[in-house]
């Protein structure tokens, strides 16, 4: 698998637990907005790339981020995800599919670069 670099402010998001295949774009995007321990940080992200195995699946643009629950989701067990995490400290994002040029430059390329080895945390920020 090609390997890239990363130029843009990115945060990865590994989502190893939650991604199964031909998940659908609204599926997948709730998978990868939300419910992150995410710090400060997040503020410099311009796109959450959609992770898992070290590949970038799908790239979103991040419009905001607000507390974990503020926006409704359709296609997730929120009930589920959230009697296994704390909700306070925990944020989502609101955005939608990148352009083009971006999600073309980077879907389907190894970021295995950037993980560090026996690393859990879901959460890489890139240029943030």
């Amino acid at each position: 698998m090609e390997t890239v670099e990363i130029t843009e402010n990115v945060i990865l998001i590994r989502i190893n637990k939650l991604y199964r295949e031909q998940m659908s774009e609204d599926e997948l995007y709730e998978a990868t907005r939300g419910i992150w321990k995410v710090g400060i940080r997040r503020k410099k992200a311009d796109y959450a790339f959609s992770v898992y195995k070290a590949k970038i699946i799908e790239v979103f643009s991040i419009n905001s981020w607000l507390p974990a629950c503020t926006l409704p989701y359709k296609t997730r067990n929120m009930k589920e995800a959230i009697s296994k995490v704390t909700i306070q400290g925990r944020w989502e994002f609101d955005g939608q599919l990148a352009e083009d040029k971006i999600r073309n430059k980077y879907i389907g390329k190894s970021v295995k670069q950037y993980l560090p080895t026996g690393a859990s945390n879901p959460i890489i920020y890139i240029n943030c």
